[in-house]
């Protein structure tokens, strides 16, 4: 999972890359992600989501391997192919919600009448 140097000139963009809409602390801050990854999205992650959208065209072979990802051809292989795989499905997939509770709700046998208890002795 290392960059090499011919990737440095690969995702170059002029802002940072954030997701108020998944990640309203920051994605630093969600826990989801290692430092390193954080890094990536950050730093390219406008240019992970121009590429996949296909609102830039691929400019080297890095870039164009990364579209094929993107779109399914090929399995991730780089540090920045994961990231983005691994971003797309934890934003694409509904966080799950555990509860102490059943989902079922209590059944009232409505032949048993209930009344309220009687707070006065």
């Amino acid at each position: 999972m290392s960059t090499t140097n011919h990737s440095l000139e690969s995702f170059q963009t002029s802002r940072k890359f954030y997701d108020d809409v998944n990640y309203p602390r920051g994605i630093s801050r969600s826990g989801d992600y290692s430092l390193k990854e954080v890094s990536l999205l950050e730093n390219h992650g406008v240019a992970f989501l121009a590429l996949a959208d296909g609102k830039r065209t691929p400019i080297n072979d890095i870039e164009t391997q990364f579209l094929k990802v993107c779109q399914g051809e090929l399995s991730p292989t780089t540090a920045e192919e994961k990231t983005w795989v691994k971003y797309k499905n934890k934003t694409l997939t509904p966080k799950q919600f555990h509860t102490l509770f059943g989902r079922s709700k209590v059944e009232v046998d409505p032949e048993v009448e209930t009344e309220p208890d009687d707070l006065e002795d």
